[in-house]
């Protein structure tokens, strides 16, 4: 059954991800493949796949973070490595876990699992504790710090 996000994250609500875990350095987060989520072969486009990893490892990074209201600051993708395993189909899921952290940086895992529990393709990544979440964009001729989110992170 899945939960509300605790972070609105416009992007991640375009797709249709739904979070079914977020505790204690681990999140999941299922999605249900449309045929706006495929590639030209009719399986998962690699970048909503790559999102998804992204998504459940940022979350899993925050979930040792959080406040007793629930929030936490953002975490925001240093990089990330992805390998692709077999192409994903129906509903698939992604599990984020953190390996190790300290107290700016934090190294997560990320795997994706199709219906049948099969490994669809796997990320290590490294995400950057900020100090708070970023509230709106910086104004045009601002100097601002040059934006570290990769495609799902918050």
């Amino acid at each position: 059954m899945a939960i509300p996000f605790a972070f609105r994250i416009p992007f991640v609500e375009g797709i249709g991800c739904e979070l079914q875990r977020f505790e204690g350095g681990q999140a999941e987060i299922t999605l249900a493949l449309t045929e706006n989520h495929t590639n030209s072969f009719g399986v998962a486009h690699g970048g909503v796949m790559m999102t998804l990893l992204d998504v459940a490892m940022a979350h899993a990074a925050r979930s040792l973070r959080l406040d007793a209201q629930g929030q936490s600051p953002g975490a925001v993708t240093i990089e990330m490595k992805t390998s692709f395993t077999r192409p994903g189909v129906g509903r698939i899921r992604a599990v984020g876990s953190v390996l190790h952290s300290t107290a700016t940086l934090v190294f997560c895992e990320g795997k994706i699992f199709d219906e049948q529990d099969r490994l669809c393709a796997h990320a290590t990544g490294t995400f950057k504790y900020l100090r708070d979440i970023p509230k709106g964009r910086p104004t045009s001729g601002s100097a601002a710090e040059p934006h570290l989110a990769g495609p799902g992170s918050d």
